[in-house]
């Protein structure tokens, strides 16, 4: 019997297994486990398991990048896979070409991992959601071209506010390209601030006729706009990622317009009640005016002013006199203290003490003489009379 090398069996075994159509192309269901996705090469790795046994897995990016939601450990599944054999470790494994839930279905799943994943950023928070413009110059509008919703924003723009301006993008709303398509007229209307307020979105449809505005993609440039975004995708039942991320969702096409804009014919209506109630104000308050001229006009000091300004007069003239009699009394008084005084500084005078024959020595220092032993014979002295003064010398000195 032929020894054969472990290379060749392996090799041997793998093509019994590819050689079998009926391993070529079976549907298998199973529980994910031991899930990888190796990121540089985009393939995954995993396992498959039911109660009783389990078989390891591959599916290449060529197949995983086609894949709308995202595998896990614990999601049950139904795979499209061939069964082979790799022929480096002698594993036998499965490799997968298509891949779905068992049970809800792929969007709905790709759909509710987005919507975890975007609300666990904040992305959904209230707290950053910008109010709309009360009164927008222009109304960006980004939708298909063709269809009811176009045609309803339109109409609905036109009747409630003509002032405003309407600039619209034209994009893709469905299919391959859709996504990429609304991401860049979000990003042209900021780059050059086209409009006030946006409106996105489309008319009603099936999960998959609306998947573009649950892409990624879409929710991160609404989130990322500058200018305000209104979601308006489907009808009221339908909800999109975009409706959570943007500033404000609107039930339908129609609505959105109607929330972007403000009623003009109500505005008009407003205006009107108020241009009649400052009116209506500005009457009473002249009247009132009118009636407090007259009252003003019939006082003395307007209808006979010469009356005021006499008796004005009068009383100047007398509060003058009062001022010049008070003026007096103080200076009467003060006239008297002061003659008292002056008599009594006058009676103090040394010149009249010296009018009556006394007389001021001084000595050579010019000190007062107030005793004899402040000289000796022979000092000149000073003697101050009433009308002069006497240059002596002592020639005899006499004590008493």
């Amino acid at each position: 019997m032929p020894v054969i090398s472990v290379s060749q069996l392996n090799r041997y075994v793998k093509g019994l297994l590819e050689g079998d159509q009926n391993l070529a192309a079976v549907h298998i269901s199973g529980e994910i486990s031991n899930f990888t996705h190796h990121y540089k090469s985009g393939h995954l790795y995993m396992s498959l398991k039911d109660e009783n046994a389990a078989v390891k897995a591959v599916m290449f990016k060529g197949h995983a990048s086609k894949l709308v939601f995202k595998p896990e450990d614990g999601m049950r599944v139904i795979v499209k896979a061939r069964v082979s054999l790799y022929e480096n470790t002698g594993a036998f494994q499965i490799y997968i070409e298509e891949m779905q839930p068992d049970g809800v279905g792929a969007l709905q799943i790709a759909f509710e991992q987005l919507k975890k994943k975007l609300a666990a950023e904040g992305l959904f928070e209230e707290s950053r959601k910008r109010p709309l413009p009360p009164y927008p110059n222009r109304v960006g509008v980004i939708t298909s071209p063709t269809g009811a919703a176009v045609r309803d924003i339109f109409n609905v723009l036109g009747r409630r506010y003509p002032l405003a301006q309407v600039v619209f993008c034209p994009v893709l709303v469905q299919g391959e390209g859709a996504a990429p398509s609304i991401v860049d007229a979000i990003r042209r209307f900021n780059a050059i601030g086209a409009a006030d307020v946006l409106i996105v979105g489309r008319g009603g449809g099936s999960m998959e006729d609306l998947w573009a505005f649950n892409e990624e993609s879409v929710a991160r440039a609404v989130a990322a706009s500058a200018i305000p975004v209104i979601s308006a995708v489907g009808h009221e039942t339908d909800f999109t990622i975009c409706d959570f991320v943007a500033d404000l969702r609107a039930p339908t096409p129609s609505a959105a317009a109607e929330l972007a804009v403000p009623d003009a014919r109500r505005l008009a209506a407003v205006v009107q009640t108020v241009e009649e109630r400052l009116e209506s104000a500005t009457r009473r308050q002249v009247t009132a005016a009118g009636q407090r001229l007259e009252l003003l006009r019939s006082k003395r000091c307007l209808s006979a002013p010469q009356y005021y300004t006499e008796e004005q007069a009068m009383r100047l003239d007398y509060l003058t006199r009062r001022f010049a009699s008070a003026a007096k009394q103080p200076l009467g008084v003060a006239d008297r203290r002061l003659a008292a005084a002056a008599s009594k500084l006058d009676a103090l005078s040394p010149l009249k003490v010296l009018g009556r024959g006394y007389a001021i020595g001084y000595g050579a220092d010019g000190q007062v003489l107030d005793s004899v032993h402040r000289v000796t014979a022979g000092d000149r002295v000073r003697l101050r009379l009433a009308d002069g003064t006497l240059h002596c010398q002592v020639t005899e000195i006499g004590e008493e």
